[in-house]
């Protein structure tokens, strides 16, 4: 297959300087839209888009246009050349310093088919190794990037390959937007049985301490107790607070320790069925269930652990409860921290809590354990939609497809 530098068939056109005093109303006469690194994800978030005067536009190229592709040129080292596609805009937009948009020249590539290419993976990883440094940020070297080698097929090729990503991306966006439904539902499902707001509920149901509610109450080992240095490649698992997903185990990064290191911590085992909480990050209070297939784990420093009394609360309700934005809400008067707020185990145990009748709370497990199997199959066949398409990916872009 016939290739091209980048430079050949596009262009990089650098972002509209301002200050955070030119931003604007989006309805006053002369802005216009401004995206910048937080609007570039899968999609172009349309979220939160700020606006500026348009007398700050020095260019008429910096005005975006269907068919670009706008790119984090400064960022993290890990989202560096992130980048999305310009669908058709409502409003008139530009685009700021910290983000580059790259230009398809029609005549010699497709643009969606540039797009396509710019966002698979390999590319992906080569434009982030470019990266070059500068205290916390990494910055796009564009002087690079137009020196990678891009495929360039028949035009009538392009159309077909993009064609063909973008039906099997289209499968990957239903699966998640079905998955996501899910989690709406099982949170519609929580407010509608309890209450949608926590005075709704403190009024329906007595009020009760988590620690109350436990049989064991337990923070994770702090400090010298245990390092990344006690970490091994297999052994006994260690939950960090990354692991910690709003009402799910994310088992993406591991950690594990030795079974002889293991014996001298033995007091923070986490089992099957318990409760683990943490308690700093985003959102700050977030809880799971820990799995079946984690059989035994350690909780880090930050990671509570709740081993629930079944004689006064069901494991499912208090999970649930404390994914619930409206006791995050309730418990920020708890939370401390000048940089990165936190709530101690301590406060977090005498935390109040609506407790309805446990039959209810029951019947609330059983709807949810139907919904979480359902969203494991979800994600089963959604992991196996993201192989196929970076298969696709690797061979439309090698000729093969």
């Amino acid at each position: 297959m016939r290739t091209l530098p980048l430079e050949k068939v596009a262009t990089f056109i650098r972002g509209v300087t301002f200050k955070p005093s030119d931003i604007c109303e989006e309805d006053q006469p002369g802005s216009l839209w401004c995206m910048r690194t937080k609007n570039v994800q899968g999609e172009l978030d349309l979220a939160d888009v700020w606006s500026i005067p348009r007398s700050l536009v020095r260019r008429s190229e910096q005005i975006l246009k269907t068919g670009d592709v706008l790119i984090s040129s400064a960022n993290s080292w890990n989202l560096v050349g992130k980048c999305c596609w310009i669908p058709e805009l409502k409003h008139e937009a530009t685009f700021g310093g910290f983000v580059t948009t790259l230009r398809a020249n029609p005549s010699e590539i497709y643009p969606r088919y540039l797009y396509r290419w710019f966002a698979s993976p390999r590319i992906q990883a080569t434009v982030r190794s470019f990266g070059r440094q500068t205290t916390n940020i990494s910055n796009l070297d564009i002087r690079r990037c137009l020196a990678l080698d891009v495929p360039v097929p028949s035009a009538e090729e392009q159309r077909r390959i993009a064609a063909i990503l973008d039906q099997a991306d289209e499968l990957r966006r239903k699966r998640r937007r079905a998955a996501s439904l899910l989690d709406d539902l099982a949170q519609s499902t929580f407010l509608d049985m309890f209450g949608t707001s926590f005075e709704d509920m403190r009024r329906q149901w007595p009020m009760r301490t988590l620690g109350s509610l436990s049989t064991v109450f337990s923070d994770g080992p702090f400090g010298s107790n245990l390092k990344s240095s006690h970490y091994r490649d297999s052994g006994i698992r260690v939950i960090r607070l990354q692991n910690i997903g709003v009402g799910r185990f994310i088992d993406d990064d591991t950690a594990f320790i030795s079974e002889e290191y293991f014996a001298r911590l033995h007091k923070h085992t986490c089992l099957p069925g318990d409760v683990i909480i943490g308690t700093l990050g985003d959102p700050n209070l977030r809880a799971f269930v820990q799995p079946p297939e984690v059989a035994v784990a350690l909780n880090k420093a930050d990671c509570v652990q709740m081993r629930v009394d079944p004689t006064k609360a069901a494991t499912a309700y208090i999970s649930a409860l404390l994914n619930q934005p409206i006791i995050e809400r309730m418990a920020k008067s708890l939370m401390h921290g000048q940089t990165r707020t936190r709530i101690s185990m301590g406060q977090l145990r005498e935390m109040e809590v609506p407790v309805p009748p446990l039959q209810l709370q029951h019947e609330f497990g059983i709807r949810s354990e139907l919904l979480t199997n359902q969203r494991s199959r979800h994600n089963d066949s959604l992991a196996e939609l993201d192989e196929l398409f970076s298969s696709l990916q690797a061979k439309a872009f090698r000729g093969e497809l």
